[in-house]
């Protein structure tokens, strides 16, 4: 297609991209000199309705996203027959661009990305949208690190019903799209772009393909099947918390991947994405990093105890508070209690405890604080020795026993102890000292 040099208020400066619904040229606006992006759909594309709908659903939802990681779109025109978009000019590479030049990028590095990616696409969700074609080539990153999600054209839109797709058809790139999207791309929700963007961040740190040298018919068989190369044999430097969230982002059972893009990042960095935690008014600061635990020992009596993340994991690990998935844990003393999967510092423990991840290093999360300070961690249990733990005695109980289990650590309890034993000799030595001049005395 013939393409002159200005079309409506811009004039073109050079070609950046060829893409499947068009060419990316840079513009220019002749009155302010704003420099731009523009899509240009070519005529004979343009005549296919649903091509066409489609490529102006695609400024219609970018014009709805303002959020600084999705490319934003400014004006919808058409010159000539051919219909373009003006969107804001993200001057950088792709994403799929850096890894094709530099290959894997560090593990800390490829998380603050994908994090930023992910906070664009939560505002996509939470507006009924799915993206359905994330991957390296469509996230874009500036100069300075920001990384904007482009390409909406693919995007469902869950309160409409354009018949841009048909049930049973499948949209998207085949190594990078989540299996039930083969069949079906109509049906895609969330959770499909959370496949695509766990996909995406496996090149990230592996520098290669999800199920490379598959075709597309034998990559969809190996996803069905989980027949996926762990990245950690790729790349031996990551951490068993990254490989463990990049499994289960793409897991074939849409049921055991994260419900939300909030949970991926939180799986990744092992932290909360939400800057106010809900805890209960009655606990006024409570501590950046003290933990309550309620769980049953292997008598079945119920115990609480308190420690910080890391003193928790390690006993988790070790097998000392029983099975994880049983385990109950709040912030505060009072409760409320709940299972370890809410908690995103325990929840990997909780869903595969047979292979624990370590805590990962601090990265810009959506939000999440970032508070390692080190608290008592005296409370938690003992390694038990290979004899029979000798069974605690009962234990003060209210309205609600099990969420007011005593939490003194075994050093105020030996302090206890003490002071109770001298407490005896005293009075002992009083009584002692009374029936000696009341009954022998000469």
């Amino acid at each position: 297609m013939t393409v002159s040099q200005t079309v409506g208020s811009y004039d073109l400066v050079e070609k950046i991209a060829e893409g499947g619904m068009g060419t990316i040229y840079r513009g220019r606006h002749r009155a302010t000199g704003a420099v731009v992006a523009i899509k240009i759909m070519p005529a004979h594309m343009a005549a296919n309705p649903v091509l066409l709908k489609r490529f102006e659903q695609e400024f219609r939802v970018a014009s709805r996203l303002d959020h600084p990681n999705i490319v934003r779109a400014l004006e919808f025109g058409e010159e000539n027959g051919s219909p373009y978009i003006v969107m804001e000019l993200v001057d950088g590479e792709s994403l799929g661009q850096r890894i094709e030049r530099a290959g894997a990028m560090s593990e800390k590095e490829a998380i603050t990305i994908i994090a930023q990616v992910a906070q664009g696409l939560h505002r996509a969700h939470k507006l009924g949208l799915v993206h359905r074609d994330v991957k390296p080539d469509n996230i874009l990153l500036t100069r300075d690190g920001t990384a904007k999600l482009a390409d909406l054209g693919l995007v469902k839109e869950a309160d409409t019903d354009l018949n841009l797709t048909k049930t049973g058809r499948g949209l998207g790139t085949p190594h990078f799209m989540a299996p039930e999207q083969f069949r079906n791309a109509k049906g895609a929700d969330a959770r499909c772009d959370i496949y695509s963007l766990g996909a995406t961040l496996y090149m990230m740190v592996t520098g290669e393909l999800p199920f490379k040298s598959s075709g597309p018919l034998d990559a969809w068989m190996k996803k069905m099947h989980n027949e996926l190369v762990p990245p950690r044999e790729l790349n031996r430097g990551l951490s068993d918390r990254i490989e463990w969230a990049i499994l289960r982002a793409m897991k074939s059972d849409p049921a055991d991947r994260p419900a939300t893009c909030r949970e991926f990042v939180e799986d990744l960095t092992g932290h909360t994405t939400r800057r106010n935690p809900t805890v209960p008014a009655a606990a006024a600061n409570p501590p950046a990093d003290l933990w309550y635990l309620v769980y049953k020992d292997d008598e079945g009596e119920q115990h609480t105890v308190k420690g910080s993340t890391a003193a928790i994991r390690r006993s988790l690990k070790d097998g000392l508070l029983g099975d994880a998935a049983n385990v109950r844990a709040s912030r505060s003393k009072q409760g409320p209690f709940e299972g370890l999967r809410v908690y995103p510092e325990f929840r990997d423990l909780a869903l595969s405890p047979g292979s624990p991840a370590p805590a990962p290093p601090p990265v810009p999360v959506i939000g999440g604080p970032d508070d390692d300070r080190p608290v008592d961690d005296s409370t938690l249990p003992p390694k038990r020795a290979n004899t029979k733990e000798v069974k605690r005695p009962p234990t003060e109980t209210t309205e609600e026993p099990h969420l007011m289990l005593p939490d003194t650590s075994p050093a105020e309890g030996g302090l206890a102890k003490l002071v109770g034993l001298l407490l005896f000799v005293v009075v002992a030595a009083g009584v002692a000292t009374f029936l000696f001049f009341t009954y022998f005395r000469p």
